[in-house]
């Protein structure tokens, strides 16, 4: 009987240990004193967002999702539109497919996206996505990302952030053909595995804020 209480005492302790450490990594977000500038950026379906409430737990900016390949997003409009008014910073975000044509993607995003003078810097996130197999050889992938940046620039008329996943950057080696900003992704641990330093970090993909009901990806600016 002893030794039945003690292992669930230990139990207990270690379900308790795991517990708070959960906690702790979902509610985890890079000092503000190293990084003064902090925000979210969401999935193209994020539910009923209380902008005003996410503001009021540190974010500074949001990006959303606007287009996908050549498709909208459909949330985006009405999530873009409420920024403003809860102080929020607002960015866009065009998630690239590796399977559709450069320009088709650079239209849909441009008709999608207004051009505003408070808008954040427009992003390209470039990854492996698991609706398309493709992988163009590294001078086709390069030639088709300059031309649609060159049409997203030519419409928000600002330089564009390339959201570079490691796996994309191991292989076609992005941020050294395309100089542009990097937004670089790494739960924690600050990442180094673009060619030059990250202008912003997603630091975590899980963390909680009250005013959205799933995690949300945290997000630094270097100062």
């Amino acid at each position: 009987m002893i030794f039945v209480a003690r292992a669930a005492a230990v139990l207990a302790l270690a379900g308790a240990t795991g517990i708070a450490g959960w906690h702790w990594a979902t509610h985890w977000a890079p000092s503000r004193q190293t990084y003064s500038l902090q925000g979210i950026d969401l999935p193209a379906d994020p539910g009923d967002v209380e902008w005003g409430v996410v503001r009021g737990q540190g974010a500074d900016f949001a990006y959303l999702i606007a287009t996908d390949g050549r498709a909208r997003a459909p949330a985006f409009e009405a999530n873009w539109n409420a920024l403003p008014a809860s102080g929020l910073r607002r960015g866009a975000v065009h998630r690239y497919s590796l399977c559709q044509p450069a320009m088709a993607q650079a239209n849909a995003f441009n008709t999608t996206v207004p051009r505003a003078g408070d808008a954040l810097p427009a992003a390209i996130d470039i990854d492996f996505h698991e609706d398309c197999e493709a992988r163009p050889d590294p001078a086709t992938l390069v030639a088709d990302l300059r031309r649609f940046v060159a049409m997203v620039e030519a419409h928000t008329g600002k330089p564009v952030l390339l959201r570079v996943a490691r796996p994309v950057e191991r292989i076609y080696a992005l941020s050294a053909r395309l100089d542009r900003p990097v937004w670089a992704v790494a739960n924690f641990i600050s990442p180094d595995y673009a060619a030059r330093p990250w202008r912003m970090w997603r630091a975590s993909d899980i963390r909680r804020v009250d005013g959205v009901a799933q995690p949300v990806n945290w997000n630094v600016v270097r100062n």
